[in-house]
């Protein structure tokens, strides 16, 4: 089962990319895609609930689908195409495994260890 989800995850992703080309965002929309919303890894800086909060909602693919909407009913192309990029970081890392951080530490994720305390726990 999580093989299944993971492939959907992947799927929205490239999804996300399609919506990109259709709406015919600029190429440096794609980085973005992939690293953008990670910049929120900085509150990790300040603590792990900072970290956890900021990458949430910066993960959060409910926040990403409002923007997209709003980018849609207002016919505005920026929150549009930052809705895509938004939702396709978020799909991306969940198809790599990376879920919404816990409170404990950037390793603690809704969908379980990441990283190398994965592998040291066994």
């Amino acid at each position: 089962m999580k093989r299944l989800i993971r492939i959907e995850e992947l799927v929205m992703a490239l999804l996300s990319c399609f919506g990109l080309y259709h709406f015919q965002a600029p190429w440096w929309c794609y980085l973005l895609l992939l690293l953008g919303p990670d910049i929120s890894m900085l509150g990790y800086l300040i603590n792990n609930k900072a970290g956890a909060l900021l990458y949430n909602f910066f993960h959060h693919k409910g926040v990403a689908g409002i923007i997209f909407m709003a980018g849609v009913l207002m016919e505005e192309r920026l929150l549009l195409i930052t809705g895509l990029i938004w939702f396709g970081h978020a799909s991306l890392d969940r198809g790599f495994g990376y879920g919404l951080k816990l409170n404990k530490g950037f390793n603690y994720t809704h969908l379980g260890l990441i990283g190398k305390k994965k592998y040291e726990r066994r």
